[in-house]
């Protein structure tokens, strides 16, 4: 890949025109040696920066912003005490003025001239972001080429949501010093921005082009809004014939809408993210920060069709786990949506730490502050289904259920044979009716015709009712970031 564009390059395509305010005061660099003051000045010559960051306030799309972007001609982006003095400064700003900040790395870490002193101070920047994060405020990250070293692991891989230029090289060791202690080339391929999408390091590729309308779109879901107050019946209309086997039936049908079908026609908008942000990426979870009815929250759903092949693993937990964090720190509501036909029965899950992660969902969801619901949008079948359950409401589709395992399992169980699942359904209410009379649900929503013959009605229904339920958990407050919403 070419040398990136500088930052003004950058800063010219993503802000708004004329909205740029510059935070930066000239650097300190008194006390450096004549070689490296010498140094300095080439670099900003060079670069025509008097930094490797420029630091500012601006207008996305009409939202303000606090940005933090890399100029990687000066010194290749380097950090040195200056540059992170800088960084934390902006931050410290961007959290007092309480503004969502964009960082827009492009580094290779930190600057070799300084050493230890400058290397630590990777710690300062980290402590700052951590600060603004806990303010309940976003922090989005762009990761530019090359991003590498320090700077990659700590503040440019701290964000919300994580994003990268295509092709980006983006890894802890830089290929070229890796060459150079090793002895040979690093593998190809492997610190490619792509790549580390699919590996569930980083949630998406965007274009610089797009750049502007995808952070426009993240932070207007980050917006509070006002609260729609639509209602759904709460019981599913009595229908002659209906039977909890036939429900189990209709929720196994590969046409049956699910989370995916739930953003496409009842979102206003929604941009996923993906993956535990550790180097797993699981197959059977969908992560989106979206917005129902004008009701910005974080959605964890579990995706039927990724379930096909094999159930859901532990890295699927662990990523719910992380976009339960994400709720909590954004303090936006989180909505879940189970949708299993049972976790991953295999070596490598109960190796991965399968029971463990479930328990983890568990323990993590029960101490959330923040409002949440569940969804039964139609199979619930064992762990995999549980470890999404304890929210503070429980809504399930007429056609939903939930059992601690298949019912073909349960009657083996029961009785050595497959052949009684039917009744072994009924006897063990897994049907939505019988969990609302049972107290595991709080809401039914009704399906007048199976969610598969209309799924667009469906979705809406289910969405009005994740909206009532989460406005019942809402009252308005003013804090200093304007309306904002805190548990009733």
């Amino acid at each position: 890949m070419s040398r990136p564009a500088g930052a003004r390059d950058l800063l010219a395509g993503l802000v708004d025109p004329g909205s740029w305010q510059s935070w930066d005061l000239a650097p300190a660099h008194g006390g450096v040696d004549a070689s490296y003051a010498a140094e300095l000045a080439r670099a900003a010559e060079r670069a025509g920066t008097d930094e490797a960051v420029l630091t500012g306030r601006a207008r996305i799309r009409g939202h303000d912003v606090a940005l933090i972007v890399s100029e990687f001609r000066f010194l290749g982006g380097s950090i040195g005490r200056a540059t992170a003095d800088r960084i934390v400064a902006a931050v410290g700003r961007a959290t007092a003025e309480c503004l969502p900040l964009v960082a827009a790395p492009a580094s290779g870490g930190t600057r070799m001239q300084e050493g230890t002193p400058a290397f630590v101070t990777m710690v300062d920047i980290s402590r700052a972001v951590v600060e603004h994060k806990n303010a309940g405020l976003p922090y989005l990250v762009y990761l530019r080429h090359p991003t590498t070293g320090g700077v990659f692991a700590s503040w440019g891989s701290l964000g919300h949501v994580t994003l990268a230029e295509p092709a980006a090289l983006i890894g802890f060791l830089g290929p070229k010093v890796y060459e150079a202690l090793s002895g040979a080339p690093f593998p190809p391929g492997v610190q490619i921005a792509e790549n580390l999408v699919a590996k569930g390091v980083i949630d998406g590729v965007v274009p610089p082009a797009d750049l502007a309308d995808v952070v426009a779109r993240t932070l207007r879901l980050l917006r509070p809004a006002a609260v729609a107050s639509g209602r759904v019946p709460t019981r599913p209309p009595r229908r002659p014939g209906a039977d909890v086997w036939s429900s189990v039936r209709l929720s196994r049908r590969a046409d049956r809408p699910g989370v995916l079908e739930l953003l496409r026609y009842a979102a206003d908008d929604h941009v996923l993210i993906s993956g535990t942000g550790a180097g797993e990426s699981g197959h059977g979870l969908v992560g989106a920060l979206a917005a129902f009815e004008g009701l910005a929250c974080v959605v964890v759903g579990q995706d039927r069709r990724a379930q096909a092949t094999a159930g859901l693993g532990p890295a699927d937990l662990r990523a719910a786990r992380r976009f339960m964090q994400v709720a909590q720190q954004l303090r936006r509501p989180l909505v879940c949506l189970i949708d299993t036909p049972g976790a991953d029965l295999s070596v490598a899950a109960e190796e991965g730490a399968l029971a463990s992660e479930i328990a983890r969902c568990l323990a993590d969801l029960v101490q959330l502050s923040v409002p949440s619901v569940a969804v039964l949008m139609g199979e619930g079948c064992g762990g995999a289904a549980l470890a999404l359950l304890p929210c503070r409401r429980v809504i399930a589709a007429e056609h939903s259920w939930l059992s601690p395992l298949p019912p073909e399992g349960a009657s083996t169980i029961l009785h050595g044979t497959t052949a009684h699942a039917a009744a072994t359904a009924r006897r063990q209410r897994i049907g939505a009716a019988q969990l609302l009379a049972d107290g595991v649900v709080h809401v039914v929503v009704p399906e007048p015709s199976p969610a598969h013959v209309d799924p667009a009605n469906f979705c809406r229904r289910i969405a009005a009712a994740v909206v009532t339920q989460l406005a019942g958990q809402l009252r308005p407050a003013v804090t200093l970031t304007g309306e904002v919403y805190t548990l009733i």
